[in-house]
């Protein structure tokens, strides 16, 4: 199979078998992208422009593009596993299931594998209806958990309308973020299964929970016998610092799920890691629910090398170094426009930079492809760039990141007095 065709006939071939509006609207955005080679925190169009990457598909590449040590982890599995068979005990299933049990918060033991973000939020959703017998959901007002079948209705409904998806307004309700008002006036009904939040919501624009607020949410849903789930898909896996961002607001979920980073951009991969409570359906029915590709063997053993690189101190503390010196950086360029670039939502290298303008960061995003940076707005707040630096970005890639993010910035921001003066 001839792998680099025309990039003329790829983009065709994708209006007309794959996804037509998905593929004209990035066009219209002005990012006629198909990806060719990729390395590390760099990819590069079929073309051949280079870009770095700082959006690394939700952190899907947190560990860079083609990491060698995974990609020589999972050749060297290949000499012994496959998928295996999602029926009966795997020796890669109960030892990735252990280690993920050792490094989640307190009392959390069990896991049940997927075999991505969504289908995990599904087998949350289920596992604290089990647990609490009743049936409604709370989460964030654009909110965002997957495209699946309960995952689909907690969010904006952006991406369940379409499909007459929204959910039964007596099950799925939504309230603002930070809203502690909203929340307990939910939760004070008693009727409620679960709470799920994003640690940060990204897809909302990495808005920052109030300190406490994420605390006593978790303290409102024991008092109401609710289930309190954490979507650490995007915060987890040490972007945080930390290497679940629940950590830093010394909450211990009921259930949590991770995914993306999971599987290292290598073998797709999710895990929901839930409580004894929530997971004791697994002893009256452990063939309640099933996945064919959920934990297969060669992804746990790729999932198993992820955590142990994130861990790393060597890491963790590069992390730390990351998030410091590009913030560093960042302000220095704010400086520069500080009625344009208006702020910088900030957890370890989860970043959201925040532009005046109602659709600032769609002009950003667009600059920055120019001067050869992959970071993309949020869709729930067009206001908010996503910018994710990966984990093990060095100083030399930050500078080079710095330099070009400054040319975009401007760009942006001239580009955008000059449409007010037209």
């Amino acid at each position: 199979m001839n792998f680099f065709e025309n990039k003329k006939d790829i983009l065709q071939k994708s209006i007309e078998w794959w996804n037509p509006g998905k593929t004209k609207q990035w066009q219209k955005d002005g990012i006629d992208l198909v990806i060719g080679k990729r390395e590390g925190y760099y990819f590069y169009d079929m073309d051949g422009k280079k870009l770095m990457n700082v959006h690394l598909n939700g952190g899907t590449y947190n560990l860079g593009h083609r990491n060698p040590e995974l990609i020589e982890t999972l050749i060297e599995a290949t000499n012994y596993f496959d998928i295996g068979n999602h029926h009966f005990p795997s020796i890669t299933r109960a030892q990735l299931a252990e280690q993920l049990a050792k490094c989640t918060p307190e009392g959390l033991k069990y896991t049940i594998f997927s075999s991505g973000g969504s289908e995990a939020i599904d087998v949350a959703l289920k596992c604290a209806r089990y647990a609490t017998k009743r049936k409604k959901f709370i989460s964030i007002k654009n909110g965002y958990h997957g495209h699946t079948g309960l995952a689909v209705s907690l969010g904006n409904e952006r991406y369940s309308k379409l499909f007459l998806s929204e959910g039964d307004s007596n099950e799925f309700v939504h309230v603002p973020f930070n809203d502690l008002t909203a929340m307990e006036r939910e939760l004070s009904k008693g009727d409620v299964a679960a709470v799920i939040i994003e640690t940060i919501p990204a897809t909302y624009g990495f808005p920052l929970p109030f300190p406490n607020y994420l605390a006593t949410v978790k303290e409102m849903c024991e008092r109401y016998g609710t289930v309190y789930i954490a979507d650490e898909v995007q915060t987890g896996l040490m972007r945080t610092g930390k290497l679940w961002g629940i950590e830093h607001y010394n909450v211990k979920p009921d259930i949590l799920v991770t995914a993306k980073g999971l599987g290292g951009g290598i073998y797709p991969i999710a895990a929901t890691v839930v409580n004894e409570r929530a997971g004791g359906w697994m002893n009256e029915d452990g063939l309640a629910h099933i996945s064919t590709f959920g934990g297969a063997e060669l992804g746990c053993i790729v999932a198993s090398k992820v955590l142990e690189i994130s861990q790393r101190p060597q890491v963790i503390k590069n992390v730390d170094y990351v998030a410091r010196y590009l913030r560093a950086g960042l302000e220095r360029i704010q400086q520069q426009y500080p009625d344009f670039f208006v702020g910088i939502r900030q957890l370890g290298v989860v970043m959201g930079l925040e532009f005046e303008h109602p659709e600032g960061a769609k002009y950003v995003m667009s600059s920055l492809y120019k001067h050869g940076v992959w970071a993309i707005y949020s869709m729930l707040d067009t206001r908010v760039l996503q910018f994710k630096p990966g984990l093990l970005c060095n100083k030399e890639y930050c500078d080079e990141l710095l330099e070009k993010c400054e040319a975009g910035i401007k760009e942006a921001s001239q580009q955008i007095k000059y449409s007010f003066t037209r």
